[in-house]
């Protein structure tokens, strides 16, 4: 399995961003898919997270109303929108699959990682 972040870069306070994360090695129709961050000297924080299928998506209260996941089956590609950014959104990304899970906030839950994609927001 592989799962490869792009879309990261910089961006000022208030802005856009689309992060993508392109999945190959298996079908992902039986797995979750988690977006997390991770910024220095902090330990791996929830962001979102949903069912292959479409279903159960759940985000973290600090970016609710903001960040938006979705994902294009025929692409085999998972997003995350993320809008009104602000600098405390500054952290490395990374997407994540969990095998036959309903999408959990907790990292020790996902089976797959990737290499993470850089996000800094100026202020």
């Amino acid at each position: 399995v592989q799962l490869v972040e792009s879309g990261g870069g910089l961006v000022q306070a208030g802005g856009s961003l689309r992060l993508s994360c392109a999945a190959s090695g298996r079908t992902f129709s039986s797995y979750a898919m988690g977006w997390f961050r991770q910024a220095p000297g902090k330990e791996r924080e929830f962001v979102a997270a949903m069912r292959w299928s479409g279903g159960n998506t759940r985000y973290a209260d600090s970016v609710k109303g903001r960040f938006t996941i979705s994902r294009d089956s025929a692409k085999n590609t998972v997003y995350l929108q993320m809008s009104s950014l602000k600098p405390e959104d500054t952290a490395v990304y990374y997407c994540a699959a969990e095998y036959r899970g309903p999408g959990s906030s907790l990292p020790s839950s996902y089976d797959y990682w990737g290499q993470g994609t850089q996000v800094t927001v100026s202020s």
